[in-house]
């Protein structure tokens, strides 16, 4: 039964016009293909594990509503899929020459593929979700990597999605905890933007926020059932990951959704790391570990004297456009990152004659950025806890991470967004060196925790 709040969500979402969701419902996937698309032809899009998963039974509820088929694409199951856009243009020229809408049969990477594949054909498209693997599956665009940057690409949200719990439940436990960890982010992400709210940057959206936080607590309230592939548990995050989706398709953006510890993932992944690895290293996996690293980011940004930072010294030491450019092109040795990083960071760059003016806005705002970022905060130690008992990884070393590596990050995700964060503020106040520094000194949380606890620890 879908949930009163997604049916709720659905009234203000721009694209999505049917969300079933609850036990068993992969079977009424052939009704709501003809409710919301009529006499229409299908073409069911896969791989040999989604299809494995749950394909007879959406090509039996096709067939039993009358819905016209023509033969099913099925991308292989091994390797696993890569959300490059060399294979959305294999499914879109596949797609050319069918005259038929898409009902897929897959999570984060397929579903994005064929997402913007339909998008760019100009037709609209339904998804069969099989794991509570990411936010995606309600939201508009696709993160799509095209040469070497991956970006959230601009296309509609389905028309429909299926969500089976059965299904999804049945899932492996790393495509679980992999959506887990996407949603766990949303935490020091929704103090992001609580931050950019109270210094003018970028509004919150009220309504938007609710979708989001509302039930955010809930859907991560049980990591040890989801890994189970509880029934319950399975639900809540379900219901967790669609709000998710339907709040960034309500607002166009993926701000409610999306903080520092994105900038985490995204980084590692324009790189490659863990792209040849065999199952790729999921995008909810890093995210989550980008989660732990913000939340200490906060943990010592709590502790700062902002009342008492030295103003002038602070400006004195803001870059001018030429430095600034010098620095992120330091950052960013690769090309294709560094010139997409270079367009981000000159977006929200402040002109020299602007600083002070930032930084006393900071100063003069700090109590109440305080008042609201600590109710919605997590310890990174609490995050860790929640990842590590869902089933996922929950310190970089587990990815292959080193410290140096990790360190070098938190200066990398400064640059690859425009979205204001909490490691925005601190490069403008002069003290996102000395905050990263302390984490890896003394009681920083990556001093105190180096390596991941051995087994049985």
């Amino acid at each position: 039964m879908t949930s009163e709040l997604i049916t709720k969500a659905l009234e203000t979402a721009t694209d999505t016009k049917q969300i079933v969701a609850g036990r068993g419902v992969v079977d009424q996937t052939g009704d709501v293909f003809t409710q919301c698309f009529g006499d229409a032809r299908a073409i069911v899009v896969a791989d040999e594990n989604t299809f494995a998963a749950a394909g007879d039974r959406v090509v039996a509820s096709l067939q039993a509503a009358g819905v016209e088929m023509v033969e099913p694409y099925i991308f292989p199951g091994t390797p696993t899929l890569y959300a490059g856009y060399e294979n959305v243009e294999v499914l879109r020229n596949h797609l050319e020459g069918v005259d038929a809408i898409v009902c897929s049969i897959a999570s984060g990477t397929l579903n994005d593929i064929a997402k913007l594949a339909s998008g760019e054909l100009g037709r609209p498209y339904m998804n069969v979700c099989t794991a509570a693997s990411m936010d995606g599956y309600a939201a508009f665009g696709a993160s799509i990597t095209r040469d070497g940057f991956k970006i959230t690409r601009n296309c509609p949200a389905p028309t429909a999605l299926v969500a089976d719990l059965d299904v999804m439940g049945a899932a492996p436990k790393r495509l679980t905890a992999t959506g887990y960890g996407d949603l766990i982010e949303k935490i020091p992400g929704g103090a992001d933007w609580l931050l950019s709210d109270e210094l003018g940057v970028e509004a919150v959206d009220p309504y938007v926020w609710s979708l989001v936080q509302d039930t955010l607590r809930d859907a991560l309230s049980d990591p040890e059932g989801a890994a189970a592939g509880d029934p319950d548990a399975i639900s809540g995050l379900a219901e967790g990951l669609l709000m998710s989706g339907l709040a960034m398709q309500a607002h166009q953006s993926s701000r409610p959704a999306s903080g520092a510890g994105h900038n985490f993932s995204h980084q590692w992944e324009m790189e490659g790391h863990g792209l040849d690895w065999e199952p790729p290293l999921s995008h909810g996996n890093k995210v989550g570990l980008g989660t732990v690293a913000v939340c200490a980011l906060y943990e010592k940004v709590l502790e700062l004297d902002i009342a008492g930072l030295d103003v002038d010294a602070a400006v004195a030491k803001w870059p001018n456009p030429e430095q600034n450019d010098e620095r992120v092109a330091a950052l960013q040795p690769i090309e294709a990152i560094r010139e997409a990083a270079l367009g981000q960071s000159r977006a929200k760059y402040v002109q020299p004659e602007h600083i002070r003016a930032r930084i006393e806005l900071v100063q003069q705002h700090w109590p109440a950025i305080l008042e609201r970022v600590k109710p919605q905060l997590v310890t990174a130690q609490e995050a860790a806890d929640m990842l590590k008992a869902v089933g996922g990884p929950y310190h970089p070393g587990m990815i292959n991470i080193d410290q140096e590596k990790l360190k070098l990050t938190y200066y990398q995700a400064q640059t690859i967004r425009s979205r204001y964060t909490i490691l925005d503020t601190l490069q403008e106040l002069g003290l996102l060196g000395e905050v990263i520094d302390s984490l890896f000194e003394g009681d920083g949380y990556w001093a105190q925790h180096p390596e991941p606890e051995t087994a049985g620890a």
